[in-house]
């Protein structure tokens, strides 16, 4: 799928295309996780798809359609809302797969394509966070050389820990 996949930018009007994308595949964890935990995760869905924070809006787009996407923030943007603190790096977020669409190494290509335009505006490191829930998606990011930074783990009210990764780059 990789060969004829487009990764680009997204454009304005697919906002709520990449946000029905992002539920549907965040959906599996609702099953997996304490139903406060999944609220948790919920809210922050919502919360980074509709920020106005400046985020670099990334899609692989497949025969036409949109099948994956990924938010990259700026150093200087409030990833979380104030939770985290000052990242200091770019960051990763909502990274999203549709089901359908799984194994073909879309979510790795979408990360490849963040650290590319993270490099290319300088940076030194990457961020993102993860919780212990997203299994598949630790397993992605250790295999790219992400590792854990606990002094960038942070807990929601009611919610895993979210954890804290960095990549040098």
């Amino acid at each position: 799928m990789i060969g004829e996949t487009l990764i680009r930018d997204a454009r304005p009007d697919e906002r709520a295309i990449i946000r029905e994308l992002t539920l549907r595949a965040y959906a599996e964890h609702a099953a997996a996780m304490q139903p406060s935990a999944w609220e948790g995760l919920h809210e922050a869905i919502r919360s980074a798809l509709g920020s106005e924070e400046p985020a670099e809006r990334i899609v692989a787009e497949h025969g036409g359609t949109v099948v994956a996407s990924v938010l990259l923030f700026s150093p200087e943007a409030n990833a979380y809302g104030g939770a985290a603190g000052g990242q200091g790096a770019p960051e990763i977020r909502m990274l999203a797969v549709a089901p359908e669409a799984r194994g073909q190494g879309l979510g790795e290509a979408l990360v490849h394509e963040c650290i590319r335009r993270a490099r290319r505006a300088g940076a030194s490191e990457i961020g993102l966070h993860t919780s212990h829930s997203l299994r598949a998606a630790i397993r992605l990011y250790e295999r790219l050389g992400f590792v854990r930074a606990p002094q960038y783990d942070f807990q929601p009210a009611g919610a895993e820990l979210v954890m804290g990764y960095r990549l040098k780059i």
